[in-house]
This record gives C-alpha cells, structure tokens and sequence, in this order.
C-alpha cells in the first residue's frame, strides 16, 4: 500500500514538473502575431498560412498540443490508480454506501409525460407581431437597408418597421421619410455630447450608440408595449427569408430559458468557410453575434438597469448578462453589411467582413420542427459529432494529406494554440470574455476546402477562461 502511495505521489510531483516547465517555455517564446494583419485574403490560402503566421509556428502549437495530450494521459492513469487504491481502501474498511430508494409515484410520473409532451409543441406563429428596429443615424444609404426589409416583407401588419435616427442628420432623415407609412420614423431627442474622461474623447461615437440603443429599445417595449423585436443597423442587408428565419425561431426563444437571442449572423460566414448546400443548417453559440439579432422584452427589462455607457455590444458578451445563455446562430447568414465606414473605422471590414456570403435561397423554417435546439437535445448530438470526428493535423489540412472522409477535429489546449490555428484555418481569432466567435462549448465550426472541420478543445471541456480575451 505504502509502495503505491509513492509511485502515485511520484506520477503527480512529474506531471506538475512537467507542466511548470511547459508553461515556462511558452511564457518565455516569441509571440504570435497579432490579429488584423492578413489583409483581404481568404482564409487558409496565401499569406495567412506562409506570411504573418509560419509553419514554424503552427508546428509549434501542435507538438505543445501533443505534449499535452500525453500528460492528459498521464494524469488520467494517476487517477485511475489512485481510484483503485481507494476503493480497496474502502472495501477493506467494510464501509458500506446506502442503496437510493426507488419511489414509484404514478401521479408524478403522468404529470411529467404531460409536461414533456406540452413542451414538446411549438407554439403557432401565424399571428405572432414582431418589429424590426432599424438603427439609424447619418447614413443616406439607409435606403438600401430598407429597399430589401420592404421588399422581403411578408406583412406590414406583423412586421411593423421602426426606425430610431440618432445625429439628427436632415439628408438621412429626408431619405427614412420618403418612405411614408411604411416605416415608423422615430428620432432621439438627445444629441448633446456625452461627458467621457479623457482618454476615451476618441471613442465619444460608441456612447453615443449605447445611449441611443437604451432610447430606442425603451420606446419599442415600453411606448410601444411590444414583447420582442428584432434589431439590425442601417448599414445591413438582408436575406429573403429574414423574415421567415426570426418568424420561426420566436418560440423557442420564448421557450427555452437558456438561449437568449437569435442572431441572423455567423462571424465565420465567409463564402469558402460555409456549406452553401445547407442553407438550412442553425447551431447554438454561446458568442453573441449581433449584426440583426432577436430579444424579448423579458430580456431588455433584466439588461436596461445596468445598461453600459459605451461598448455594449462586448459588455453585452461578458458573464455577467450571458449567464451561460447561448444564442441560435444560422450556417449561412441572412444579413450583410455594406458599411466599410463609422465609429469602428472599418475594423474586421476588409478582412473579413466584406466576404460574409448573404444567403439566396429562401427556406421555409416555419415548416420545420426546430426542437433540436433545445439545449439537452443539441448538446448530446453536438457532442457526439465532435468528439467521434477523427483528429487531424493543420498541416494535414493545408497539404491536403487528410485520409479519411468526412468532418475531421482539430484539437487546442491553450489560448495560443487556438490563436495559432484559428489564423492558419482562416477562422476569426479574437476571444471576447474568453468566447471563440461563432463558438459553442469552446468549439467552433467551419468549413475548410469543402470538409467540415471542428477546431476543439480536449473531451470534457469545463467552461471558457476570461483571461482568454
């Protein structure tokens, strides 16, 4: 006993060392390169595999990701030894655990096949309300955002457009009334120049936008008394089934208590990154998208007391309003943005933004039974088909060496490991509050030169790192 005692002592004290000195040599090597910095080329191709970020570096990431792997292996047999020990501790000792009692409430169980059954019903949607809230403010090209919302609209009856103008800009008010009756034009009375410290002075825009979005959803569900809405920005362009997508997913939203939006956007929506064959294909994300996006006024009401001066949009995405909630999120957007210029500069835009494929085919998702994306449900099979994907390498990817079909896995362990291959995949690398974009449970799904391709953390994933961001 005394002996086994030792060698496990002796199996940890290595695996600790060997870890110390890991993370040693991370700390102390180059970094990686920083994002933004591969330009409008698109992903896994050209300079994002051979400029910025070298092979050198991803073969680096992917011998620390399997050193890491060993030691997994390592600690998983300490345990297992240690697990053994204890229970012949225990049998020795003739400690005996308490069986559970059975308990057979024919009343109960009746009650809970009732519940199971009225959960299981989607709501109708035919007469269902929901406003479109367009964010607007010195844009003239507002135009082209409500051309498509007007043309695609199935109802001025059930999908009423509102559109709040903040700047108070005459040529872009000009343009929102030309429409007439079609649209509700509402202005922020409030143009005044917000008090800010002064290193933030640069960033005056973005209280601007958090106090006008504050105005604007209280007059949506406050004055106007509705009980959701869907959010986009004067510079998006949406699909034809925008509609038809929000229309359909508004009872599970009101249903499932941990999703808290639907997103008509997928970060990593580049047209070489999507299956264009499954325009129909929906996943639950724990990143918030943004970018035409669905709440309930429930929702609004827990959020508006703390409502940030500025930056809500990443306020928005940190644990404290995301309380594990994810959002719905489609394979192939059904927004576009076409605004390279405002308070941002264009960030992402030319990298990224520009290529995001809109969707063009209309699917009818009211006719589909959406209940897969209730979360018990989707994190099973979700995990399942991770998890059973065999592992590959990023080189066997770029080389085109992968030998077996279908979805393949690429595994990290760290946020430089994730950076490292994010980048050679052509995947968007930055993390808010320790979320990969488009992530769920810490994966993120794409496609790479026509595979589907799950970049992963190990099995048994135990919540996201804040210190990530």
């Amino acid at each position: 006993m005394v002996r086994r005692a030792s060698l496990i002592l002796c199996g940890v004290t290595l695996f600790i060392a060997w870890n110390a000195l890991l993370l040693l040599f991370l700390w102390w090597r180059p970094p990686i390169g920083s994002p933004g910095t591969g330009g409008g080329a698109e992903p896994g191709e050209g300079r994002e595999w051979g400029g910025d970020l070298t092979q050198n570096v991803v073969q680096l990431a992917e011998e620390v990701e399997a050193e890491l792997e060993k030691q997994k292996l390592l600690l998983q047999q300490i345990q297992s030894h240690r697990g053994l020990w204890e229970k012949k501790k225990k049998n020795n000792n003739q400690i005996k655990e308490k069986q559970p009692v059975e308990v057979n409430n024919d009343n109960d169980a009746g009650a809970r096949e009732l519940e199971s059954e009225v959960l299981q019903k989607i709501p109708d949607v035919k007469d269902i309300v929901i406003p479109v809230l367009v964010i607007a403010c010195d844009r003239p090209t507002v135009r082209r955002s409500l051309d498509k919302l007007l043309y695609y609209r199935p109802s001025k009856e059930l999908f009423p457009v509102i559109v709040s103008q903040d700047c108070g800009h005459e040529e872009t008010a000009r343009v929102i009334g030309s429409y007439g009756d079609q649209v509700m034009h509402i202005r922020q009375p409030d143009l005044s120049d917000i008090r800010v410290r002064a290193d933030h002075r640069k960033f005056q825009g973005y209280y601007k936008i958090s106090r006008h979005y504050r105005w604007a959803l209280n007059q949506v569900f406050h004055t106007f008394k509705y009980q959701v809405a869907v959010i986009v920005e004067d510079d998006l362009e949406v699909a034809p089934d925008f509609f038809e997508y929000f229309r359909s997913l508004f009872p599970l939203l009101l249903e499932d208590k941990t999703l808290w939006c639907v997103s008509a956007w997928n970060d990593n929506g580049r047209e070489q990154m999507i299956d264009p064959k499954a325009p129909e294909l929906l996943y639950r994300t724990d990143f918030f998208p943004g970018l035409g996006w669905m709440l309930l006024k429930d929702l609004w009401e827990e959020l508006e007391p703390k409502w940030p001066a500025s930056f809500w949009d990443d306020w928005i995405r940190q644990p404290g309003q995301r309380m594990e909630r994810a959002c719905v999120r489609p394979e192939i957007s059904r927004t576009m943005t076409f605004g390279r210029k405002g308070v941002s500069m264009g960030q992402f835009y030319d990298q990224y933004l520009r290529f995001i494929k809109l969707n063009d085919q209309f699917v009818p998702f009211t006719q589909r039974d959406l209940a897969f994306l209730k979360k018990e449900a989707y994190d099973r099979t979700f995990a399942e088909s991770v998890y059973t994907a065999p592992a590959v390498r990023v080189e066997e990817l770029h080389g085109n060496k992968v030998t077996v079909t279908g979805p393949v896995r690429v595994q990290y362990s760290n946020k430089d490991t994730f950076k490292a291959f994010a980048k050679a995949l052509g995947v968007m690398d930055d993390l808010k509050s320790g979320v990969p974009r488009a992530g769920y449970r810490g994966v993120v799904s794409f496609m790479f030169r026509g595979r589907r391709v799950f970049l992963a953390p190990p099995p048994g994933w135990k919540g996201y790192d804040t210190t990530w961001s």
